[in-house]
Parts: C-alpha cells; sequence; structure tokens
C-alpha cells in the first residue's frame, strides 16, 4: 500500500513563494500518475495539478496556470509543487495524491492521500 508524506507548508505573504514535496514509498513510485489536491476552510476539496509517470505530461486548474509548477524526480520517489506568486485565495491544506494508473485522465484517477500540509497565505 502506498504511503504519501507531504512536506514544505507554511505561512507566506502574498506575492510569495513556497515548494512542497510529497515523499512516496511503499510501490513503484515511477509506475504512476501523481497529483495536488487542496481544501480550503469550508470548501470542498479541489483539483490543482497532475503529472503522468514519467513527468512528460502536466495539467494544471485554471486557477494556478502560470503561476505552480509539478514536477517529480522518480529516482528520488518524490514530487513537487512550485507555487510562485501566491495569492490570499491559495491558502489550504495541500493533498498529495496518486491512483492506480500510469497516465492521467482526470481528478477523480487520484484516490489514495496523504495527511496534507497547511499552506497560509497573508496579505
Amino acid at each position: 500500500q502506498v504511503q504519501l508524506v507531504e512536506s514544505g507548508g507554511g505561512l507566506v505573504q502574498a506575492g510569495g513563494s513556497l515548494r512542497l514535496s510529497c515523499a512516496a514509498s511503499g510501490r513503484t513510485f515511477s509506475n504512476y500518475a501523481m497529483g495536488w489536491f487542496r481544501q480550503a476552510p469550508g470548501k470542498e476539496r479541489e483539483f490543482v495539478a497532475a503529472i503522468n509517470w514519467t513527468g512528460s505530461r502536466t495539467y494544471s486548474a485554471d486557477s494556478v496556470k502560470g503561476r505552480f509548477a509539478i514536477s517529480r524526480d522518480n529516482a528520488k520517489n518524490m514530487m513537487y509543487l512550485q507555487m510562485n506568486n501566491l495569492k490570499r485565495e491559495d491558502t489550504a491544506i495541500y493533498y498529495c495524491a496518486t491512483g492506480s494508473r500510469s497516465y492521467y485522465n482526470d481528478p477523480t484517477d487520484l484516490e489514495s492521500w496523504g495527511q496534507g500540509t497547511q499552506v497560509t497565505v497573508s496579505s
């Protein structure tokens, strides 16, 4: 069974940057698509970004395009989310996720979650 552990969250001022990391274990990391979701207080969990098994294709929500970048290092069993030009509305718990497929089709493909890391953006 896959285990996912997020890190890198924290408090940052609007306009600043953070890099989230996700460490995966329990299965062959490089075989599976990965992604990031987030959940703000009082809101439903929403898709942020995804990446296929090789890292050759990435997908992002419209709300973060041009500001966030997803990447992975299969040699280290790690996935990352570089977040730039952060806005107050990016405040949320960010979750690393994976599924049972090597490619990414839609958010329902990613059904295994980590515990999350808090990102707070202040004005």
